[in-house]
């Protein structure tokens, strides 16, 4: 049943959104949303793209226009900006920036899209490292200045009572990376674990330590459906006609990624279809994780939520301490039916 009827209209590119208003069941109009991905189009991503291609969107009285992204401070950003509507984000990052943006929340998680957050440092076997941390002793790890993976360290190290500079850090660009692990300018990197495909087209995966920050014990949320406290306060229905589409895209993309697949190689003719779907087979393993079989896609268990909390504010050394209801809001969610993984 199409819902278009019932979506109020969204004021574009503001902070705050119009209130709301009733269109009859005979009028075309769409309601604008501007989305905005934590980075650039890939097969992580790619049941967005399904979606919107699908017509499922549209189905639910949306106009949705995808953006990339520049990470997920920026995604955050954007947000509270009023810029974009809605994006995707890193949960410790929305951590982080309510606790230096106290009061009333001015972004939120509605869906847990990465029920696991897929941080890995992969190793080279060669340089001893083992699928064990503590062969990572005093070898040289790159990784960007600043990223998420990184950052998390500290985490890891806690749990396995190992020091923070248990290894050394070679700060490395992002388009840099691969080409340090290949020539072995170092001895392992940090990743996302499933965008280390660029790696494990050049280097045999036999070669290879892949090292999970869950095998240590760090079950962290990784990227949300972000959207602004006024989107939904004031207008929950056009937040939740979104989350219902993608939902429903997702669902299909676990089941059968093969149309997704050709959906980002629409919206990017450059991209390979072939390693986005081995990129999107790697994704599938942390966004449908073990606790999706109990709460649905999307959701979260509120201890674990409320430990991530505890862990980033300790490790980041964060003043504030938010509350995990003020960091996810679960009241727009598709229900537990729509979201009970089918795949």
């Amino acid at each position: 049943m199409h819902r278009r009827h019932f979506i109020a209209s969204a004021a574009a590119l503001t902070s705050s959104v119009a209130a709301p208003t009733v269109w009859a069941q005979s009028t075309p109009k769409l309601t604008p949303l501007k989305f905005t991905l934590d980075f650039r189009v890939t097969g992580q991503t790619a049941p967005f793209f399904l979606a919107q291609q699908k017509g499922y969107y549209r189905e639910e009285g949306l106009e949705v226009s995808i953006d990339v992204g520049a990470g997920s401070v920026a995604s955050i950003t954007r947000i509270a900006s009023g810029v974009y509507h809605m994006g995707l984000g890193d949960i410790s990052s929305l951590i982080e920036f309510h606790a230096q943006n106290t009061g009333t929340p001015l972004v939120q998680a509605v869906y847990q899209y990465y029920n696991r957050a897929p941080f890995v440092i992969i190793g080279r076997k060669d340089r001893g490292i083992t699928s064990d941390f503590a062969s990572l002793k005093g070898k040289r790890v790159a990784a960007a200045a600043v990223e998420a993976t990184r950052r998390a360290w500290p985490m890891v190290a806690r749990k396995l009572r190992m020091p923070d500079d248990h290894f050394a850090w070679s700060t490395t660009d992002f388009s840099a990376r691969d080409n340090v692990m290949v020539r072995g300018d170092v001895d392992a990197a940090t990743y996302f674990h499933d965008s280390a495909v660029s790696l494990f087209a050049r280097m045999k995966t036999e070669e290879l330590s892949i090292l999970k920050y869950t095998d240590a014990g760090v079950n962290l949320y990784g990227n949300a459906i972000l959207a602004s406290n006024a989107m939904v306060t004031q207008n929950p229905g056009l937040v939740a006609a979104f989350l219902r589409a993608t939902n429903r895209a997702l669902q299909e993309t676990l089941a059968n990624p093969q149309p997704a697949m050709a959906a980002i190689k629409q919206r990017e003719p450059i991209l390979d279809e072939k390693i986005e779907l081995e990129r999107w087979r790697l994704t599938a393993q942390y966004v449908a994780a073990a606790d999706t079989r109990s709460h649905g896609l999307g959701d979260v268990r509120k201890y674990l939520l409320e430990q991530q909390v505890d862990q980033v504010s300790e490790v980041f050394g964060l003043k504030n301490r938010p509350s995990a209801e003020g960091v996810f809001n679960r009241t727009v969610l598709p229900s537990i039916a729509d979201r009970t993984l089918k795949a």
